[in-house]
């Protein structure tokens, strides 16, 4: 490595110029500015944010590019295989596969979708009252989670479905009411943490009331986590209604879903593979491309990444 010639000058001297030397070079950005500028970075995360918007477009606009309906039933066209005339090949009642594939992508995401709702708004609720409370109520309320954690949540939605029935209403409320947990536990950990910043001590002096404090101050400040977990709580819902249908528990006939069509393909799986193969592709790809969603939203909207 050869020497630093001092003989001739390395640097460059600069010279002083109090006019810029407040000014400010970098331009000043938004928290969700930052946090888009990090998410873009993320290949994987808009890799599964555009198998997200391409999944929508397909359950949306699907059935409408279809020349089929989900319902008329052909048997001389039944078992097709994949063909110009049906991409996906028909089921066992000559019904095309592709329009039941798009209906089955309406009922699926749905109930990813409104089953994850319910679940954080009954988590939120729960956990943002437990941790700001704290003391005697906290511990009982946590304990009551405890002991609803320690059974499966497969049971409860088991005997929630056998007495509810089976229904497009109820599969979303079973799979909401039974999937809080986890988004309660890390709002009460957020709350806990954040009710002692100087903010909260500020509206408590101003006389706010706690239910105002909560919704105006806390619960606002712990949106990142709780997207974060809405988003992976949108896919464990897709699978949990998918084994409800290999239970018998699930929609009804003829409504198609993605975990029904999966189900009805494994009676052929041996001579007509691709009716059980699609569905179960359809399913793993959606559910692998929220994950990637959701981990490249929780790098992003992590303010201590920036």
């Amino acid at each position: 490595m050869s020497e630093l010639n001092m003989n001739k000058p390395s640097f460059k001297k600069v010279g002083k110029n109090e006019k810029h030397a407040e000014k400010i070079l970098r331009p000043s950005t938004t928290f969700m500015q930052d946090a888009w500028y990090r998410f873009k970075k993320n290949k994987l995360g808009l890799l599964g944010a555009i198998i997200i918007i391409f999944m929508v477009l397909f359950a949306i606009f699907g059935p409408y590019l279809c020349k089929y309906d989900y319902i008329t039933q052909n048997l001389k066209e039944a078992y097709l295989s994949p063909n110009a005339e049906h991409i996906f090949g028909t089921d066992n009642l000559g019904r095309d596969v592709l329009v039941r594939m798009c209906y089955g992508a309406r009922i699926s995401l749905a109930c990813g979708f409104v089953a994850s709702v319910i679940s954080v708004l009954i988590g939120v609720t729960y956990g943002a009252v437990s941790g700001f409370i704290g003391g005697t109520v906290d511990n009982i309320m946590m304990r009551i989670v405890d002991i609803i954690s320690a059974i499966p949540s497969m049971l409860y939605v088991i005997l929630l479905m056998v007495v509810l029935g089976n229904s497009l209403t109820n599969v979303f409320l079973v799979i909401g009411l039974t999937g809080w947990l986890g988004m309660a536990r890390l709002v009460r950990g957020q709350v806990m943490s954040l009710k002692e910043r100087e903010y909260v001590l500020a509206a408590r002096v101003s006389n706010v009331s706690n239910f105002k404090i909560i919704l105006k101050h806390l619960v606002p400040n712990t949106f990142g986590t709780i997207i974060v977990q809405m988003t992976l709580a949108i896919p464990s819902a897709i699978f949990l209604e998918a084994s409800l249908q290999f239970l018998g528990l699930g929609i009804t006939a003829p409504m198609p879903s993605w975990g029904g069509l999966a189900q009805e393909g494994i009676q052929a799986m041996r001579t007509f593979p691709h009716l059980m193969w699609i569905p179960a592709i359809f399913i793993s790809v959606t559910i692998l491309a929220f994950n990637f969603l959701g981990d490249a939203l929780r790098d992003a909207l992590d303010p201590k990444l920036g």
